[in-house]
């Protein structure tokens, strides 16, 4: 089930995690019996079960997970095994109180909850370590095991003695020098020297705080930085200790972890971490607000962890949420709907949190495929049975396949945190907003769009937009330049280009090392109230952008340095000046825009750009339609998701196309119904 360059799996796994230590044995018969109605086929264990399995420093206890995997293989479920450690058992933290993590304010922690964990306790690196080797020594050649999920949602920044500690020694091995982290960090503002290492302390709520509850309000962004970089690290390190245990067992085990906040969890650089994952997988559980872009983007992302590799969707609900402030029901086929999302996107699982809902604790309302009645007679249930039965159908149709995008948007956390560190044109200047903004107009244009670092090849693809490229990383100017000048196409926005890696200003006039390839530069920013516009008027007719649009956030005051001018503002001191500038460069061409732009402007603006670089939709479909395609071996699979209340019709024209679901051949104009779904295959 593994190739060179990937994982696959035998099929789209459907499943989710499964608790059986929260109840009775005598109930374990009947869940495998309703895992093989629902057509489940993956379970997750032992995700918080280390207090179980190791009651004191030297005793480790497996018997109840034995029971637990040979009934998983005896019912065709495959497992996926947790190795529990995302909550220390509490003997650890009476015994040993260096596990305890210390908040932002200063205060350490007791035992409770769970990421309760300092990722720089020698206590937790050393008994999470051996916890992990443990269940590989004795589950290696078990044969319900096909994967790893080490920890659970990592994420916690620790502010203790021990990180302190480690956070000098990081940062030697960073600067190798203290006169270069005074450099690097600024001090000689306020009169921060640093004269020994001993001075350094971690930027707490304590020392370069701002405001004791908000980090990102940090009187020196330098150091902020550097220990938010420190901090990812510090919990991937704890990462690696479990997978690399296991791997010294297992060498060919496929290990993940879950990542949290839908994909975009801010204090951990996910495509750092995504190096040492065998396969990228998030857990996605949206705003009830949210857009159907809003997850399509984060699903984008995953996808773009791993040069385009498929991904796992690890957590979702099958029905209701219980941690929010009001918590609605999903509302009948708005599961499959959201389900067949990630797939057409790129995942190959849908699993669930999860299979038997709680009956105690903090998540005992939240929605699982067994509910409290404990049967299958049960909305949820049938529509959770509805879609193992179709997932089981497709069989291996779609694993390993491939999605082919010739648009990419740039993302990067650490320019993330820079750009929302207190100190910019206004505070309501947030990165995630613009790179929703910009994917927003693709998405809208039903034009695939890859979402990747600047570490990745850029070579493969004809349009790239960068927002918010506040920060400018040693090599990545030189990169954008050579992607333009073969012929790419590049959209930089408003406050791009100020400050290099250390979040100092680039001296000389923004948009600093991007200055050459934008042809302009930028004399100041303008900060606009929330009820404030400006208007941008359209230059030049043949460029089809219309007229005029309304535009907001910052209006920065740009000169043109070999640069075209598109659009002009017009109102205020600056009128008449740049707001949208295009610089011919090498056979490609840069876009500058110097505000923030309504959104059909943006619309109207990147579907020009496509049609100049002839990327034509996949197929043309109503608003509120999504489109999208993977492709394996040559063979084309493409999705149709109505998020709309109501019925569509699509035209796929007179070739036929074999429909998956319904195991027919389609061609002409098709009907979608409220929250259906299509996954067309070429006939």
């Amino acid at each position: 089930m593994r190739e060179v360059g990937g994982v696959i799996f035998p099929k789209i796994l459907f499943g989710g995690d499964y608790n059986p230590e929260q109840y009775p044995k005598q109930i374990w018969d009947e869940d495998m019996r309703l895992f093989r109605l629902a057509g489940i086929d993956v379970a997750t264990v032992n995700v918080f079960s280390w207090a179980l399995n190791q009651p004191d420093e030297n005793t480790y206890k497996f018997d109840w997970l034995d029971e637990v995997m040979d009934k998983l293989h005896a019912n065709g479920i495959y497992a996926c095994m947790g190795t529990g450690t995302a909550a220390h058992p509490a003997w650890m933290a009476r015994k040993y109180p260096d596990v305890l993590a210390v908040d932002y304010q200063g205060t350490k922690r007791k035992f409770g909850r769970r990421h309760n964990s300092c990722p720089n306790s020698p206590t937790f690196l050393k008994y999470s370590g051996l916890i992990a080797r443990k269940l590989a020594e004795r589950y290696k050649s078990h044969p319900a095991l096909l994967l790893w999920h080490v920890n659970n949602e990592y994420g916690v920044r620790c502010y203790c003695g021990n990180c302190e500690m480690t956070f000098r020694e990081w940062l030697k091995k960073r600067y190798g020098s203290l006169e270069k982290v005074n450099e690097a960090w600024y001090t000689r503002f306020w009169g921060h020297t640093l004269y020994d290492w001993e001075d350094i302390v971690l930027p707490s709520g304590l020392s370069e705080g701002l405001d004791k509850s908000d980090s990102d309000k940090t009187a020196f962004q330098g150091a902020t930085l550097d220990y938010y970089r420190f901090a990812s690290e510090s919990l991937l390190n704890c990462y690696l200790t479990e997978y690399n245990a296991i791997k010294e067992v297992i060498p060919d085990a496929i290990v993940t972890t879950n990542f949290q906040g839908n994909g975009t969890y801010k204090p951990l650089d996910y495509f750092k971490w995504a190096k040492h994952m065998d396969i990228a997988a998030l857990d996605m559980y949206p705003p009830n607000d949210a857009s159907a872009s809003y997850t399509a983007l984060r699903y984008d992302l995953m996808r773009g962890m791993k040069d385009g590799a498929p991904f796992m969707l690890m957590e979702s609900t099958p029905g209701v949420l219980n941690w929010k402030s009001v918590n609605p029901l999903k509302r009948p086929g708005a599961m499959r709907l959201q389900s067949y999302q990630a797939v057409a996107r790129g995942a190959e699982t849908v699993m669930f949190f999860q299979l038997r809902r709680s009956s105690g604790a903090y998540e005992k309302f939240h929605g699982a495929v067994i509910d409290h009645a404990g049967h299958e007679n049960t909305r949820v249930f049938r529509e959770c049975a509805e879609l193992g039965n179709e997932l089981r159908n497709l069989e291996g149709a779609l694993p390993g396949s491939r999605m082919n995008s010739r648009v990419a948007i740039l993302f990067d956390w650490e320019n993330w945190w820079a750009v929302e560190f207190n100190g910019g044109p206004t505070t309501r200047l947030k990165y995630l907003d613009q790179v929703q903004k910009y994917y927003d107009a693709f998405y809208e244009n039903h034009i695939q769009t890859d979402i990747v670092s600047v570490d990745s090849d850029l070579n493969q693809y004809e349009i790239i937009i960068a927002p918010l490229l506040y920060m400018v990383k040693p090599g990545v100017a030189g990169k954008l330049e050579n992607f333009v000048e073969n012929g790419g196409t590049l959209i930089v926005t408003f406050f791009s280009g100020v400050a290099n890696e250390n979040d100092q200003v680039v001296l000389g006039g923004y948009p600093g090392e991007l200055r050459k390839l934008l042809g302009i530069w930028v004399e100041e920013i303008d900060a606009l109230f929330p009820n404030q516009k400006n208007v941008a008027v359209i230059k030049r007719e043949t460029e089809n952008l219309g007229k005029s649009y309304e535009c907001g956030l910052v209006c920065e005051i740009v000169h043109p340095e070999g640069a075209e001018v598109i659009a002009e503002f017009g109102s205020d001191f600056y009128v008449g000046s740049p707001s949208l500038t295009r610089h011919r460069f090498g056979k490609g061409e840069a876009w500058y825009t110097g505000s923030d732009p309504e959104p059909v402007f943006l619309q109207t603006w990147v579907a020009h750009l496509c049609e100049c670089k002839g990327i034509s939709p996949l197929l043309h479909v109503p608003p509120g339609v999504e489109v999208t395609q993977r492709i394996k071996e040559g063979t084309r699979y493409t999705f149709l998701l109505n998020h709309t209340g109501y019925a569509q019709k699509v035209d796929i024209g007179e070739q036929p196309r074999h429909d998956l679901l319904n195991d027919t051949f389609v061609s002409g104009v098709l009907e979608i119904p409220p929250a259906g779904v299509m996954i067309l295959r070429e006939a």
